[in-house]
């Protein structure tokens, strides 16, 4: 086995273990390539204790929707489509280098609740450990909704950008 391929089965096992103290998980899916693989890996850790979440937002393109929604229905990865009303905000439709903010504090508000009516224990969110120093709005979204009942420090799995997790063209195994 390669250095690599053994690293990798090190973050995933932490990342597994991590998922797996939090309970009942929300997972914030997108379709993009870190919440897509948090996604695959919390339902191979919870199984039918975690449940997907997509935004069905006006600024999300249709056919990114669809692609989200196949890879969730390939995996078998529980998923629920909600909508959101961002573009209600004036501050989103401001335009502004803090839209990514509204649009995630959009999002994780309708999670909390849903978290909270559901009787789930956590809400996750997938980034990469080489964009938490980058200018993020969405984030620090997630970062402001964080410290209540059910609001958890994310598992840390320590995948790089550059190094994982995997993309949807080499889906998890």
């Amino acid at each position: 086995m390669s250095d690599l391929r053994a690293d990798l089965e090190v973050k995933l096992a932490r990342l597994q273990g991590s998922l797996g103290k939090l309970g009942r998980v929300l997972v914030a899916y997108s379709g993009g390539v870190d919440s897509a693989y948090l996604a695959w890996a919390a339902h191979q850790a919870l199984e039918e204790n975690m449940l997907a979440i997509i935004a069905d937002s006006p600024s999300l393109a249709r056919t990114q929707l669809a692609d989200a929604v196949d890879f969730a229905r390939e995996q078998a990865i529980p998923l629920e489509v909600i909508p959101t009303g961002e573009l209600d905000r004036p501050e989103y439709v401001r335009n502004d280098a803090q839209r990514c903010f509204f649009c995630k504090d959009e999002l994780f508000t309708l999670m909390e609740g849903l978290r909270a009516a559901r009787g789930f224990d956590a809400i996750a969110y997938g980034v990469n450990v080489d964009d938490q120093d980058d200018f993020r709005p969405g984030q620090r979204a997630r970062s402001a909704r964080r410290g209540g009942k059910g609001r958890r420090r994310p598992a840390r799995a320590g995948f790089p950008a550059k190094q994982g997790p995997p993309s949807r063209r080499h889906r998890p195994h």
